[in-house]
């Protein structure tokens, strides 16, 4: 009798220790997006189901795509309920092998979205900084956040100056402590002040959530400044009409993620996409002194080679269990 296949099922627990380096992470989920720009890797639109009490402050979305260059298809879910913490916010990919037609594996998306978003960050850094780029300001000490500054230096190894403002201990220190691993020489100034420190930075990354300090606006940062909204509640409604030129990760997702960004008129100006800057067909910016507003939503095709990698490692490492779900 067939059993039928098996999928791995990977918990928090068989990932927490597995860490990717920055400039492995960049190089992945640069692949998935130059992979996409070719045209090989499917990524429509995320769905997103606000649910209808209030009270609860829940939402739930889901991503479906498919990378072309390791030939796996995936489905992403999220559920989240209240955001002013993570507690009750639950993630999870499966992979589908496509070149056997057959499941790969079932793990918890935490790790994967903390690796891929400042793989992204980086990107986006890279290629929309103004030139000769010094300084930046890392807003937010969340799981999204915490790896960023070194991902930064690992792209931008020109950056001088780092500073970073948080409001949980916790965040803090895990921030400090992902950069000292990385880069030992590197020291972060912690601000309280971010409206001061944006003003003097280069590049400002919003990866706050119910953001304990005043929305960030594009006006506080100098001219040729770059602000990258990591899906974040801490930037200013507007800001896409107010930048001299915008970019997103993908310009359907903003309208289901960053509705508030529009402008008043409602429209969404997206003047270039970031895959297709990585494969040079558009610019990163128009001039040194543009101020550029950078989306940065999740893409499936990012979390798929991140998500593979890491299963890949945990199941040989002997992690996580099989179970022949469609026996």
């Amino acid at each position: 009798m067939n059993s039928g296949p098996a999928l791995h099922i990977l918990t928090r627990k068989d990932l927490h220790d597995l860490e990717l380096a920055p400039q492995e992470a960049i190089t992945m989920v640069e692949d998935g997006y130059l992979a996409f720009a070719a045209g090989r890797s499917q990524n429509p639109a995320k769905l997103m189901v606000p649910m209808p009490d209030p009270a609860r402050d829940s939402v739930a979305y889901s991503m479906l795509g498919y990378d072309g260059s390791l030939e796996q298809a995936a489905f992403k879910t999220s559920y989240r309920q209240g955001s002013t913490t993570a507690e009750k916010y639950y993630t999870t990919i499966t992979l589908y092998d496509d070149t056997t037609g057959a499941p790969f594996a079932l793990l918890d998306c935490h790790r994967v979205g903390a690796t891929r978003t400042p793989a992204s960050t980086a990107l986006l850094a890279r290629t929309c900084a103004r030139p000769g780029a010094r300084s930046v300001l890392m807003v937010g000490t969340g799981a999204q956040g915490i790896r960023t500054l070194p991902y930064l230096l690992t792209a931008l190894p020109g950056l001088e100056r780092l500073r970073l403002f948080g409001t949980h201990p916790d965040g803090i220190r895990d921030s400090i402590a992902a950069l000292t691993d990385q880069f030992p020489d590197r020291e972060v100034e912690l601000v309280d002040d971010v409206e001061a420190a944006a003003a003097e930075s280069d590049i400002v990354v919003a990866a706050s959530g119910r953001a304990a300090h005043p929305k960030i606006r594009l006006g506080w940062l100098p001219p040729g400044g770059l602000l990258i909204s990591v899906a974040s509640k801490g930037v200013q409604e507007g800001t896409l009409a107010q930048a001299d030129y915008t970019v997103a990760t993908s310009a359907a997702q903003v309208e289901v993620t960053g509705r508030r960004m529009a402008g008043t008129d409602g429209v969404f100006r997206i003047d270039a996409e970031l895959p297709d800057i990585l494969a040079g067909r558009v610019p990163g910016r128009r001039t040194a002194e543009d101020r550029v507003f950078a989306f940065s939503s999740g893409m499936i095709i990012t979390d798929i080679p991140v998500a593979h990698a890491l299963a890949t490692r945990a199941i040989a490492a002997g992690r996580g269990r099989e179970v022949t779900l469609w026996s």
